[in-house]
């Protein structure tokens, strides 16, 4: 760390840096501290520090699409632009011949990973996502299958009156190669029950995870951020994805999601800043200093921003997408239509002084763009 900006810190602040560098865990108190006070250039140096001794200079990107097969939902998150209830205007709901079609589409292109999503459907249990994957797998047999988040794992168990190790297995057996880190929100239970009241509670979504890492499944992790929520908020939230990576080391990546303000019924909250979401990518590099990877998803974020947040901490840009979400454009994201080519993405990390690196889902380098 630069010893000109060290020797300007106040001597509690120089305790805190002290301990970052000497690679020792920080504290919730702690971690407080980095957010309501050190400067935020401070903060980039640290977290870049952390993210250098994990990661070098390496910077990951994969060639990914997306595929949502409703946006039907049973919950009534308050800060969703997505959900819609069977027969509303704009709900959609794709056939499993629908979904064949599109995977078919990518047969013999050079994606190494199929991204399955959605709204929470109240008719539909495991076995017919089993059957999904498997008929996504048949089409594209090498493919890396990330789907369903834990609220959707947790309702399609419950439907088929299974538990949530048995649905996991299931859809391990049909072919689900990981989790992504979706429905997580926040975890502190008061103000969960304020934004997404119905939802999957915080115990069944660690549960979820703690179960598919069990069963050698890997899993992201998330936060949605930049509402109503206090930092005190995110660091419980950050503390518990702490404690189960030390648990179950199963966490590959952790993604904050920037709350976006369109179209729902929290648009009261306003968005946070360009400088606060740089803040949140810092803190959460140095406080999770157990999970390997923290990705900035340009899709939500825009960009221009994740380009910056590659020296606060950031390592992965998630991937390609090809225009195949919806779900933050939805709620009025930077990206209206996320697609990003190869040269594109590469010249974005090496602009950035950084080292693009071509991944596969479990983070095993493809390439290395010099």
């Amino acid at each position: 760390m630069d010893e000109i900006v060290l020797g300007t810190l106040s001597e509690k602040h120089k305790l805190i840096a002290d301990k970052v560098l000497n690679r020792e865990r920080i504290n919730q108190k702690e971690a407080l501290i980095l957010f309501k006070e050190f400067d935020l250039s401070v903060l980039g140096i640290l977290a870049n520090e952390v993210r250098e001794r994990i990661n070098q200079k390496f910077t990951y990107f994969n060639r990914n699409i997306h595929i949502e097969p409703t946006n039907i939902c049973i919950h009534n998150c308050l800060f969703c632009s997505y959900s819609r209830k069977i027969n509303q205007k704009g709900a959609w709901e794709y056939s499993l011949e629908e979904i064949c079609n599109l995977a078919k589409s990518f047969i013999d292109t050079d994606i190494s990973e199929v991204h399955i999503v959605g709204g929470v459907h109240p008719n539909r249990t495991v076995n017919y996502y089993a059957e999904l994957i498997q008929a996504v797998k048949n089409e594209l047999p090498e493919v890396h299958i990330k789907a369903f988040t834990a609220a959707e794992i947790e309702h399609m168990a419950k439907k088929a009156k299974l538990d949530i190790k048995a649905a996991l297995q299931k859809l391990k057996d049909a072919g689900l190669d990981s989790i992504p880190g979706g429905g997580a929100e926040i975890f502190d239970e008061d103000l969960r029950k304020k934004i997404c009241p119905d939802k999957t509670n915080t115990k069944e979504w660690l549960e979820v995870h703690r179960q598919a890492h069990k069963l050698q499944i890997p899993s992201n992790c998330t936060i949605l951020y930049g509402h109503i929520e206090s930092y005190e908020n995110r660091i419980d939230h950050l503390e518990r994805l702490r404690n189960l990576q030390d648990e179950t080391n199963g966490f590959n990546a952790f993604i904050p999601l920037k709350y976006r303000s369109s179209n729902n019924e929290m648009s009261y909250a306003g968005e946070v800043s360009t400088t606060e979401d740089l803040r949140n990518y810092a803190v959460s590099r140095i406080f999770l200093d157990n999970i390997p990877h923290i990705k900035a998803y340009w899709p939500m974020i825009g960009k221009d921003i994740s380009v910056i947040s590659l020296s606060f901490g950031v390592d992965d840009l998630d991937g390609t997408i090809q225009d195949t979400t919806k779900i933050y454009t939805m709620a009025g994201s930077e990206e209206q239509n996320p697609e990003m080519s190869i040269e594109e993405i590469t010249t974005l990390i090496k602009d950035a002084g950084k080292i693009p690196v071509e991944r596969n889902s479990i983070y095993e380098s493809i390439k290395i763009f010099k």
